[in-house]
């Protein structure tokens, strides 16, 4: 990364049927795993969609310096009628990855989220917290250079949304740049190097997670906090 970013937002915003979602925003990403922090409705999943391509921008238009390969997961995310293994090698097939390779690529990737032996089962038969290991490791496989995620651990238990932070520290680790939203703080405690915060549409600050933490720049922030604080 340089300290121009690996992303760049230049005044982007989005109105949708006369009503604003997101007002425009500057702002440079630089760091390897950034949590957008909000309350619920307060614009986190517009912002990343928008990130990822899923929605156009109204105004506004976003930089890649350098090119970089996506993936995205979702917090409810969609299973094929089919076993594990083809739900995890469909995004590889799509890519036009040979058949014998993208078996492989499927099976260890299943196998570094903990379902190496749920390869022949039926992927909408799994628990939430299974069919979340499930998308992790379809996207894992694509060898992501970003991955958004949208509140991935929110309808876990608390020992599924452990084992998912995990995963999600691997592919960190693996060199993936990682944006997620999420309202646990804990969690942005643990995975994040740094936090946007984002209230009513409105992108209010962009802050090192420890800095954020400690004493946050807005108001809205501060409320956020103590809100979400147990």
């Amino acid at each position: 990364m340089t300290m121009s970013g690996w992303l760049r937002l230049e005044a982007l915003g989005l109105n949708e049927n006369g009503a604003r979602l997101l007002n425009p925003v500057n702002l440079t990403l630089t760091a390897g795993r950034t949590a957008i922090l909000g309350a619920n409705g307060a614009g986190k999943s517009t912002l990343l969609r928008l990130l990822h391509g899923l929605l156009r921008p109204s105004e506004g238009r976003l930089i890649w310096p350098t090119p970089l390969s996506q993936g995205m997961v979702f917090q409810r995310p969609a299973m094929l009628r089919a076993t594990v293994l083809a739900n995890v090698e469909y995004g590889l097939k799509i890519r036009g990855v040979e058949s014998a390779e993208r078996r492989r690529r499927a099976a260890a990737a299943l196998a570094q989220v903990g379902l190496g032996d749920f390869a022949k089962r039926p992927a909408r038969r799994l628990s939430g917290g299974e069919q979340q290991h499930v998308a992790l490791a379809r996207v894992w496989a694509l060898e992501p250079q970003v991955l958004f995620l949208d509140e991935p651990t929110a309808s876990l238990d608390p020992a599924s949304s452990r084992e998912v932070e995990r995963i999600i520290g691997d592919i960190a680790a693996a060199g993936a740049r990682i944006v997620m939203s999420s309202h646990n703080l804990g969690q942005a405690r643990r995975l994040a190097e740094e936090v946007i915060f984002i209230d009513h549409g409105a992108v209010l600050e962009q802050t090192p997670a420890a800095e954020f933490f400690k004493q946050p720049g807005s108001e809205a922030a501060r409320r956020f906090l103590r809100d979400e604080m147990p």
